[in-house]
């Protein structure tokens, strides 16, 4: 029998960045170069320091994200937890990004794709990528994720998306675990994590850096084929390859707390998930080893206290 439970951990790290280029409708959807070296050596590292879930996307880098991290864990397979996700269409060879498939059977080939490149027999936890779907599309995909789980394809399975009852509904199902929703200091979104208390799931927490603006204090040009330079509509946290003036104001007026007690900025930025509430899993992206130290850093300083959170939220939205 397949365990109810999945350890999770209070720490994750994404993939998305590692991934490498990749385009959408001719603009930037990826992070820009990239080195595979470098990336095997900072996942390895997660692994050393004790951070066993690793978040990643077929969609990433066109099944290059995928690739990696199935290198990366080859040899610790059952030690680590892999959570990837599914519904956009690609193009492998062209690094393109070419549509959304939310049907049944683009679920039975995609799981198929991501068992392959990822080197496993089964997936930890499957996600829906596509955060708008209709709840009667869904309800066939999360049927069809009991029956992956029935045929020991995967163990568990939720959805990313930003709405807490789309999160719900797939959390209703008997092995739905899970969301994965935009939170972080700047952009709190309590009516997730409050969805998530009530019904039992957790949510991980992508873009908890803020796409990087909680991570740099410098931000030279970013290369032409990053994401953050090409300024599609749903990014908020650059405008023109530059931090968004309002977000960058706010995250100084939080500066100081944050870096409180010898935390980084990046440190004191993932301890507010953990004060905020116990639901939440923050995955910030990584491709470096100085990134997953740094990020891993904030395990041992633990969460910001009752106080400093208060200071935060006041300063935030009081």
């Amino acid at each position: 029998m397949v365990p109810m439970t999945l350890e999770l951990g209070k720490l994750g790290f994404g993939t998305w960045a590692m991934g490498g280029p990749m385009t959408f409708e001719g603009q930037p959807v990826g992070w820009g170069p990239t080195d595979d070296e470098e990336s095997l050596k900072a996942l390895r590292r997660a692994f050393d320091l004790g951070v066993r879930l690793i978040d990643t996307a077929d969609v990433y880098g066109c099944g290059h994200a995928e690739t990696l991290v199935g290198q990366a864990f080859a040899d610790v397979r059952d030690e680590v937890v892999l959570a990837t996700k599914w519904g956009d269409e690609f193009d492998q060879e062209k690094r393109e990004l070419t549509g959304y498939n939310g049907t049944v059977e683009y679920l039975r080939r995609a799981v198929e794709g991501s068992l392959r490149r990822l080197g496993t027999d089964r997936i930890d936890l499957y996600q829906l990528h596509l955060g708008d779907l209709g709840l009667d599309e869904a309800a066939l995909l999360r049927d069809e994720c009991e029956a992956l789980v029935a045929a020991g394809k995967i163990r568990f399975y939720g959805w990313s998306t930003d709405d807490p009852e789309r999160a719900r509904f797939f959390a209703e199902g008997e092995h739905g675990i899970a969301a994965q929703a935009d939170i972080n200091v700047l952009m709190d979104t309590p009516d997730m994590y409050r969805a998530a208390e009530e019904a039992g799931f957790t949510v991980l927490c992508r873009r908890p850096l803020a796409m990087g603006l909680l991570a740099r204090d410098a931000f030279a040009e970013l290369p032409s084929d990053d994401v953050r330079a090409s300024d599609p509509a749903w990014l908020l946290f650059f405008r023109d390859g530059k931090p968004t003036p309002e977000y960058f104001r706010a995250r100084e007026a939080v500066r100081d707390v944050l870096t409180s007690g010898g935390r980084t900025l990046v440190q004191g930025a993932l301890a507010w998930f953990w004060a905020r509430s116990p639901r939440l899993v923050p995955i910030p992206g990584v491709r470096t080893v100085a990134q997953v130290e740094e990020n891993a850093g904030a395990l041992e300083l633990g969460p910001l206290t009752p106080g400093e959170l208060a200071q935060v939220e006041s300063v935030l939205r009081g």
